[in-house]
C-alpha cells in the first residue's frame, strides 16, 4: 500500500491517516529532527516504553510522561530513588511497567555518564546512514537496519537497557535520521 489522499486532499502515509492524533504526529513531528539531550532522551524512553503498546497510547500519555520523569531531565532522572520507582508505578498517567520504568532511569545515568565521551546525540547522530531513499510502499518499510543494530549495540555498550535494533530503528525514523515517510507522502523528503 502507498500514501492515502486523507479528506482534506494531502497524501499521508496510511497510518497517519487513522485518527487525528496519529495525523497530527505524522504531519508535525514523525521525521523531523528534535534537538538537545533531553528531547533525545524523550524519544529514546518512549520507544522503550511503546514496545508491546500502540504508538498512539503513548502519545495520548505523553504529557503525564514528561511530568512524571521531570520533562526528561537526565540529571534528575538518573538520581532517582527506589521512591521514585514506586510513585511511578503508581502513576496511572504512564504505562507502569517496572521494567521499563527501572530502563528510563538505567537509560538517564547512561546519558549523564556518556557526556564524558560525546554524548547521547553525538553517538545517536553517528548512526545516521549515508543514504537512504524513501520506501515506495508500506511493504519496503524496514523495522531494522545495519544503522539501527549498530546503535543498538553501541548504547548497550555504554549502559543503555531496552534500545534493541526494532526499537532504535524506530527511534531512527521518530528524530529523522531516516526519512520512512512513504515516497508521494507529502511528508517525505522534508524532515531531516
Amino acid at each position: 500500500m502507498g500514501p492515502v489522499v486523507g479528506e482534506d486532499g494531502v497524501a499521508r502515509c496510511p497510518w497517519g491517516e487513522s485518527d487525528p492524533v496519529m495525523r497530527a504526529y505524522h504531519d508535525d513531528e514523525w521525521g523531523r529532527p528534535v534537538r538537545g539531550e533531553s528531547a533525545h532522551l524523550e524519544r529514546l524512553t518512549l520507544e522503550a516504553f511503546q514496545s508491546g503498546l500502540s504508538w498512539r497510547t503513548i502519545l495520548l500519555k505523553r504529557p503525564a510522561f514528561r511530568a512524571a520523569f521531570d520533562g526528561f531531565d537526565a540529571d534528575r532522572i538518573a538520581a532517582y530513588d527506589a521512591s521514585d520507582v514506586q510513585r511511578l508505578m503508581s502513576d496511572v498517567g504512564i504505562v507502569r511497567n517496572a521494567a521499563k520504568v527501572n530502563a528510563a532511569i538505567t537509560n538517564a545515568r547512561a546519558t549523564v555518564a556518556l557526556r564524558e565521551h560525546g554524548g547521547l546525540v553525538d553517538l545517536i547522530e553517528a548512526h545516521r546512514p549515508v543514504a537512504w531513499a524513501p520506501p515506495v510502499t508500506t511493504a519496503d518499510v524496514q523495522t531494522r537496519t545495519a544503522e539501527s543494530l549498530a546503535l543498538s549495540k553501541a548504547l548497550k555498550k555504554a549502559g543503555f537497557a531496552f534500545v534493541g535494533p526494532t526499537t532504535m530503528h524506530a527511534l531512527m525514523e521518530a528524530i529523522g535520521l531516516v526519512d520512512d515517510h512513504l515516497a508521494g507522502c507529502h511528508r517525505s523528503g522534508v524532515g531531516g
